[in-house]
């Protein structure tokens, strides 16, 4: 393998154990950045010594040994390192070879649920959470993440930097909280928790479309969040929503990684399995008998798709209703997006076209792609060709995803 199959390879293995490896070392320093920072010395080190030596055979493992021998390394040259040091001593897998495998188990498991509710901090905006948790815990740029969010980088970085100084200023416990402090956190959680799972189920940028095990990590979380607040009905739905979704990753893209449409994938591969435990969630979620929330109403709409046995038979009139619910609770140019999506099924392509035009005028949409390819769609269903080519082509210069260019030229092309 030459150096740079090398040092794609080893980015490819950044982004599925950073999130771990920084969760572990966050307990042992109890700051984020400097756990980041920990972390990132021992990517460093496999830049230089893995084009060399070969990948390891547990590379996850080796990140993590050695980034928790450079946080001993630091703890011994702290002022007030005596107690925690002390702590550390009598551990032995920060030594054992044959032990480390258990650092990648259940208790860093449990970590990245702790470092959620670290950076879902109240002391933190909104918005720094976002920006915080796509770095940290989904590997994402601070480029990337400018783009998914259509504001400048700097303007991330500088986020992402004050949330950090905030959290080390605030010297949050890295735990999982209870009572009141746990329903104070939760919807922010929630939150990350949902853009985790986006993040894998529609990759921002890179060679693929999706990243699995970023969606399994995901539902793995909500699944014990279920666990710890059993009586919160949007944590099922969250939890029913990542369950169906996930349903679909057999047939979300072909043998060679090309995205399949959801109107052309074979039904017959979504696994039962998960959609039976996705609209178990869903009753449960109801069942408490609240109001459903955004991740409920969004749980019930995949419920739709899942429940038709064929593309024909998906209730689009009722996806249409429950888009509707949906932007009067969670007001948005996306969900409008995807209302238009839904009407234009339900009651024809015209109709739904009327409502995209309008939001053409949104700042916020101006270089989301997505837009001008429900456009495209619209418009070719509509036999408007010309115009569907040129919206497609639009759509396939502001994506980052190289897996959607490739479709988005595809279907300009068939236009012609």
């Amino acid at each position: 393998m030459n150096s740079s199959a090398v040092e794609r390879t080893i980015d490819a293995i950044w982004r599925i154990e950073s999130a771990k490896v920084i969760a572990g070392l966050t307990r042992i320093v109890r700051d984020v950045a400097l756990a980041e920072d920990l972390a990132q010395d021992a990517l460093v080190i496999a830049l230089e010594k893995w084009p060399d030596t070969g990948i390891p055979d547990n590379p996850g493992a080796w990140l993590m040994t050695t980034a928790k021998r450079r946080a001993i390394d630091y703890l011994r040259r702290n002022k007030k390192r005596d107690q925690k040091y002390e702590e550390l001593g009598r551990s032995g897998e920060l030594y054992s070879e044959d032990d480390i495998d258990m650092a990648m188990d259940g208790e860093v498991g449990d970590d990245i649920l702790r470092l959620i509710f670290t950076t879902c901090h109240p002391a933190l905006s909104q918005e720094a959470r976002v920006a915080l948790t796509l770095r940290l815990l989904c590997g994402l740029t601070t480029d990337e993440i400018a783009h998914a969010f259509l504001v400048a980088e700097t303007t991330i970085a500088q986020r992402i930097v004050r949330a950090k100084r905030t959290l080390s200023a605030s010297r949050s416990d890295f735990e999982v909280p209870v009572g009141e402090q746990l329903k104070e956190r939760l919807p922010a959680v929630l939150e990350v928790i949902y853009l985790m799972f986006n993040e894998g189920y529609t990759a921002t940028s890179g060679g693929n479309l999706i990243r699995p095990l970023l969606c399994q990590e995901a539902l793995r979380l909500g699944r014990i969040l279920a666990e710890i607040a059993r009586n919160e009905p949007e944590v099922h739905g969250l939890v029913a929503l990542m369950e169906i979704q996930s349903s679909r990753f057999k047939t979300r893209v072909n043998a060679t990684g090309e995205p399949i449409l959801l109107m052309d994938q074979n039904r017959v591969l979504w696994d039962q399995l998960l959609i039976r435990r996705g609209l178990s969630a869903l009753e449960r979620a109801q069942s408490i008998g609240r109001p459903l929330g955004p991740y409920s109403l969004q749980a019930a709409i995949t419920a739709c798709h899942a429940e038709a046995r064929i593309a024909s038979e998906t209730n689009w009139t009722r996806i249409a209703a429950l888009y509707e619910a949906l932007s009067r609770i969670m007001p948005s140019p996306i969900v409008e997006l995807n209302r238009a999506v839904a009407i234009a099924m339900a009651f024809g392509s015209a109709y739904g076209l009327q409502i995209v035009d309008e939001l053409n005028t949104v700042p916020a949409l101006k270089d989301y792609h997505l837009l001008p390819s429900v456009r495209g769609d619209l418009l070719a269903k509509l036999d408007r060709m010309d115009e569907a080519r040129k919206e497609f082509e639009h759509a396939a210069s502001l994506t980052r995803n190289e897996r959607e260019r490739v479709l988005l030229l595809k279907r300009a092309a068939e236009c012609e």
